[in-house]
Parts: structure tokens; C-alpha cells; sequence
């Protein structure tokens, strides 16, 4: 993508606009947005380059092997000198391994012969400033390791004799519908420790080939010196986490992922850095701004983290340059961007309601933060235009998934993070009984037209210690004493019907995609507690017990299964996603809902009493045969229907214009039906 030459202009309503009346009063707003990024695109391009070739800064900044020998830099303004230190000089200062600054751009440059390192060394710098010196950790660097002992990080160079080759060229990820298995490779694991890559692909991944998700969103992947942190406190953006083994067991498990048609996206840290300075960015030369904003924005005030300057070209620079690093040295095929709602905003959306358009245009966002995330998915697209970007974004931001030319932000798609939140809010607070299937189908359609969304019942969100999964707050301690087979009482039973039935309805309504988190499927009975002090720094709650799905004589495995017979369903109609979610019926009295996406019937009853015999919807006539039960006895379910019969719609002369006639089906109390028209 070749960059516009001339400064942009206003021009005629966008899209966005003349798709939402809504819009029309901020459209001078949304306009003034896009043509930010036009007149930034200009400036990092000079409208002579792609914005590809401006982001290559991890091929010119860190530490690079020629056929000669090794070169280093670092962008460091604000530094007075810079030294090399490590196994190669006795962590002394030496003269031979002192940095030159670059003319007056900031850069310093080492250039050493090919004998002076070798792989592994470990290393740092040691930079003075006006008034002081530290050893630092390199900004660009791109493997970090920490002594077992001492705790210490250094950096490390990375020169391995066989580096690896992808064996799976061009892949192509699936989005008919996109299904994601969130997952995080230290916890991954049976076993009380921090797993690795080669253990999740050994281990894990033939899982999910198995469940039928076609993405691994992987958490964590970016440096971050507390692993309680759940990899949210990056402090190394170019360094994939030696915690979880080498860069080239990385690179593997997203090449084997590949070669079964799987797509492989991270979880992008670029909404704020640890505070280390040792570590991290915090003060990489005397500047506790060099990277971040000044002032009371410098610190966020709810993560104990710094907020990036999207406003400064070189800070652009580095952020594009990391997106562009992971896409192409690892060969991601994506990311979902977290914190998005904290860079939106001055206040980073906390304390706020959101509650009409007027708040996302009323001087209290950060159009730096907005020009930066706009470049980020045109940047993305023009490595790879079949990548995909996802916003964790909570606050609505009109034009967040809308493309660039129509006025928007360039997601592929948005976070649809109001439904856990209903999910739990409905689960906390309403009776069974009290339960409206009107509201739940409104609450999960409820999206912007030309906007695409990520679903999900539940994430890494609601797993965490404090919060509750979905399976331990319908459960909760009856799943420890009546999870088994024959052993189960009717709090167990309400929690199978229902876990069952609120991921079909979840899943079956998306316009975009689905999101599970890693065990989610098959109910997992304990929330994630990573090692700390406060708990012996035990392992204990940071894992996954695949042992438990693995057990047939528990309940566990009636989830999984249904999850892995739920998604083919889904699988099996082309571009599921893009059918629309047409309402066949509601009646709140009975709690019983019904619609159609193509040739496929959903019905769900949700009272948890009352089943109906002979239930009638109109349907276009013909045959049509239940294809998923989660009433099924093989999904843990009572098994009161015969699923084999074909169902023949009735003949009603009032219907007969409209070739449709009544469908008369028995639906169990607390079930839900999947059912087809057969040709």
C-alpha cells in the first residue's frame, strides 16, 4: 500500500456516517479521525514508501549477525554513553565495547567482530545520563532470560547454528465462522509448573485439532518479568518469553498449528509497559519519557503501569515495528489488541458510563492513541491482508471494526464483551424461572450492523481468582462432591443444562466469531491463581486438569463433547457467521425462544420446569431432522427425546401462500434443539 502524497481534505460523509443517522452530528469529528491518519501517514512515509517499509525498525535497531560481523543499536536521546557488558567482557566496561552516536538522531551503534559474541551470551548495556548511570536491558531486544538463582533478566544473543525453517508456506486462516481457543502455554499443563511450547504442542494442540476451533489465541507471549501478571506488564516487546522455552520452539508450535489449518494470533501488549527499569522501558536512559507521556498521564492509574506516547514518531515507530516483528519473524497471523479502551481515552474509561454517542466524541478521547491504532491495522493488512485484529474494546467506540476507507478504525472485528457480563449478571441475579428469552437474544444480537464481533460466554476474564466461570457459579462446590457419573444432584444437573445451553445460544448467534478459553469446554471446577506469595507461590491453581475431561466415569466429558459436537454443527454450513439471525418466535411465559440461520432451527427452553408437548412454530414446509440435543444422554442430559424421528411440518391453509406450515415439536424443560431442513 502505497502512501496518498498530498494532504488529505475533507471529503463527502463517510460510510459509517450514512450508515448510522446517529453519527451525523460527530461527523466533522470522525472526519478530522480520518484525516489524522492520512496527514501521519504522509509524514512517517513522505508518500514515497509503504508504511511496511517504515516499520522496520527491528531489522535496523537490537543486535544483529552480518556475513562480517555483529552490529548493535540502540535509540537512546537522552544518553551521554553506552557500554556492552556481559559474559564476553566480565560484565566490565570496556572501551572496545563502547557504543558511537549516530550524527544526532538519538541512535548509538556498536559494530564488533564475529569472534566477539557468540550464542547465548548474555548481555546488557551500561548507559550514563546527565546526573547517572543503570544497567539496562535493550529496548529491541529479542530473547530474555532469567537465572534460576539470582532472578536476574539479561538479555541473551540468539544464534542458533539451525535456525527454524517454516515448513507450511502461505497459509490461509479460516474465518467461515473464526473459532477461538484462548489459551496460555504456562498453564497449560496437568502438571503443578509453568509448561512449555513443545508441551503444547505435544500436548495441547492435538486438543483443539480434535474440539474443531480453527485459531489459538495465545496469551503471554511478550516478555514479562512477574508471571503473575498474566504477561499484561511486557517489559521485553520483542523478546517472546524464554519462560516457555526458545523462539524456535515458538516458531514450531505456530508452524504445526499451520499445517493443521489452524491460525495462530497473540495477545498484543501495546496499551502500557511494565515500570521496571532494570527490566522494561521505565528509564531505559534518564528519561522516564522516552517511550511514555508526561505528566499525571505518564502512569495509568489502575494498573500500576506507563502509558505509551502514541503521539511521538518514534514511540509509532517502535509500537508498528513490534506488530510487524511478530507477523513476520514468527509468522503470527494476527492479534487481538488488549486494553484498547484504556488508549481510547484520557480517563482510559474508567469511571465512565458510556451511555449515548456524545461520549465518544466529546474532547476526552486521545486522537493520538486512535491515529496509532488506525496505522496498526493498515500496517497489519498491508504485510498480510488475510490477518487478523481483534479489539478487547469494552466501551462501544462507533467505527472500531470498520475499514479505514469507511470512516473506521480497521479491526477485523471487536470483543462482544457485554455478554460474559450479562451472562453473570443474569446467573447472580435472576431466578430460573425469572429468566426472559426476549432479553437474551437481544442482549447477544445487539451489535452494530457493519461491525463484526467476537462472542463468548466466558474467557480468561472470568477465570481468574476473585471471579467465577460460568460452570463453579451455576456448581460451585456441589462440582467437587457430585461430578460423577450416577452420583450427580440436581444443582449438578442444572449446571450441565445450563453451561450446555448458554454456549449454543452464545455460539449459534455470532456475526463474527467465537471465543473459548482453554478447559472452559469441559467445565474446568477451578479458577486461575498464579504462584504469588500470597498463596506459597504454588503452581496449584495455574494449570490446566485435562485429567478430569479424560476420566469417563465423570461428568466433565459431557461438555467437552458437546462443545466439540456444538462447533461442528456450526462448521457445517458455509459462512454461518454472515446468515442472519431470523426470530422464529418468543414467549417469556413459557421461556421458550426459536430462530433460523439458513436451513438450521434453534429452539431453546429455558424453563427449568416446564416441558411442552407439540410446540408449534411456522416454518416453510418440509422435513426436518434434530441434528444436537442437549437434552442427549451421550451430553449428560436426560435423553427424553426420540432425536431420530424426522419431524414433518402440519398443513395450515392460512400458511399455504406463504409455503410454510406448523412444526410441532416435544421440548424438554431446561434444553435446547438444533434442527435442519432436509433437501
Amino acid at each position: 500500500m502505497k502512501s496518498p502524497k498530498k494532504t488529505a481534505t475533507h471529503s463527502p460523509k463517510l460510510k459509517i456516517v450514512k450508515n448510522d443517522p446517529w453519527l451525523q452530528p460527530f461527523n466533522g469529528a470522525i472526519q478530522g479521525r480520518h484525516d489524522h491518519v492520512l496527514n501521519k501517514l504522509n509524514e512517517l512515509t513522505g508518500g514515497r514508501k509503504s508504511l511496511s517499509d517504515f516499520a522496520d525498525g527491528h531489522l535496523y535497531f537490537g543486535l544483529h549477525r552480518t556475513a562480517r560481523q555483529w552490529v548493535f543499536r540502540e535509540w537512546a536521546p537522552n544518553a551521554t554513553a553506552i557500554y556492552l557488558i556481559g559474559d564476553f567482557n566480565n560484565w566490565k566496561e570496556d572501551e572496545s565495547f563502547r557504543l558511537k552516536p549516530v550524527g544526532e538522531s538519538g541512535n548509538w551503534e556498536i559494530k564488533l567482530p564475529r569472534k566477539a559474541l557468540k550464542h547465548l551470551d548474555l548481555y546488557k548495556m551500561k548507559v550514563y545520563w546527565d546526573g547517572g548511570c543503570g544497567e539496562r536491558i535493550p529496548a529491541w531486544c529479542r530473547r530474555v532470560v532469567q537465572d534460576e538463582h539470582t532472578k536476574i533478566f539479561s538479555a541473551q544473543v540468539w544464534d542458533p547454528a539451525e535456525p527454524y525453517v517454516f515448513r507450511k508456506k502461505n497459509f490461509r486462516p479460516q474465518r467461515n465462522p473464526l473459532l477461538i481457543y484462548e489459551c496460555h502455554i504456562g498453564m497449560s499443563q496437568d502438571a503443578e509448573k509453568v509448561g512449555t511450547y513443545n508441551e503444547f504442542r505435544e500436548n495441547v494442540l492435538p486438543r483443539i485439532i480434535r474440539e474443531g476451533y480453527n485459531c489459538i489465541q495465545i496469551m503471554a507471549i511478550q516478555e514479562h518479568p512477574y508471571y503473575g501478571s498474566f504477561g499484561y506488564h511486557v517489559s521485553s516487546f520483542f523478546s517472546a518469553s524464554s519462560r516457555f522455552g526458545t523462539p524456535e520452539e515458538l516458531k514450531q508450535l505456530i508452524d504445526e498449528a499451520h499445517s493443521h489449518g489452524i491460525a495462530v494470533i497473540m495477545d498484543l501488549v501495546q496499551s502500557h509497559a511494565v515500570k521496571n527499569e532494570v527490566e522494561g522501558l521505565g528509564n531505559l536512559a534518564g528519561d522516564p519519557c522516552q517511550f511514555f507521556y508526561h505528566g499525571d498521564r505518564r502512569e495509568h492509574p489502575a494498573w500500576d503501569s506507563l502509558c505509551f506516547d502514541y503521539g511521538k514518531n518514534e514511540v509509532i515507530h517502535f509500537l508498528l515495528s513490534n506488530c510487524k516483528y511478530w507477523l513476520t519473524e514468527f509468522q503470527f497471523d494476527g492479534f487481538r489488541f488488549d486494553g484498547v479502551t484504556s488508549m481510547l481515552y484520557y480517563s482510559h474509561g474508567l469511571g465512565e458510563a458510556f451511555c449515548g454517542y456524545g461520549d465518544y466524541f466529546n474532547g476526552g478521547q486521545d486522537d493520538n492513541a486512535i491515529c496509532y491504532l488506525t496505522l496498526a491495522n493498515l500496517l497489519i493488512h498491508e504485510i498480510n491482508p488475510r490477518a487478523i485484529t481483534i479489539a478487547e474494546e469494552v466501551s462501544g467506540m462507533p467505527g472500531l471494526a470498520s475499514s479505514f476507507k469507511d470512516g473506521g478504525y480497521g479491526f477485523d472485528y471487536r470483543m462482544a464483551m457485554n455478554i460474559p457480563d450479562y451472562w453473570i449478571k443474569t446467573i447472580k441475579e435472576c431466578r430460573d424461572e425469572d429468566w426472559k428469552p426476549s432479553s437474551i437474544l437481544w442482549e447477544l444480537t445487539n451489535r452494530r450492523a457493519d461491525e463484526r464481533n467476537i462472542s463468548y460466554a466466558e474467557s480468561h476474564d472470568q477465570a481468574l481468582v476473585g471471579d467465577k466461570t460460568l460452570i463453579f457459579r451455576l456448581i460451585d462446590a456441589d462440582m467437587y462432591w457430585h461430578f460423577r457419573k450416577g452420583d450427580e444432584n440436581e444443582t449438578a444437573r442444572r449446571g450441565i443444562a445450563l453451561h450446555k445451553m448458554i454456549r449454543l445460544i452464545t455460539a449459534s448467534t455470532i456475526n463474527g466469531g467465537y471465543l473459548n478459553f482453554m478447559g472452559n469446554e469441559f467445565g474446568h471446577p477451578e479458577w486461575i491463581d498464579f504462584p504469588r506469595e500470597g498463596n506459597g507461590w504454588s503452581h496449584k491453581y495455574a494449570r490446566r486438569q485435562w485429567n478430569l475431561a479424560d476420566n469417563p466415569e465423570l461428568c466433565y466429558h459431557y461438555l467437552s463433547d458437546f462443545d466439540r459436537r456444538m462447533l461442528s454443527v456450526i462448521k457445517s454450513v458455509r459462512s454461518f457467521q454472515k446468515l442472519k439471525v431470523q426470530e422464529v418466535w418468543h414467549n417469556d411465559g413459557d421461556q421458550i425462544l426459536a430462530y433460523s440461520r439458513g436451513d438450521l432451527l434453534f429452539v431453546f427452553n429455558f424453563s427449568p420446569t416446564h416441558s411442552f408437548t407439540d410446540y408449534g412454530f411456522m416454518m416453510p414446509e418440509g422435513a426436518y431432522e434434530v441434528i444436537l440435543n442437549t437434552d442427549a444422554k451421550e451430553f449428560g442430559g436426560n435423553g427424553f427425546s426420540d432425536d431420530s424421528i424426522t419431524h414433518l411440518t402440519n398443513y395450515d391453509p392460512l400458511l399455504k401462500k406463504e409455503g410454510k406450515g406448523w412444526l410441532k415439536l416435544y421440548i424438554t424443560a431446561r434444553s435446547a434443539l438444533v434442527l435442519r431442513k432436509k433437501d
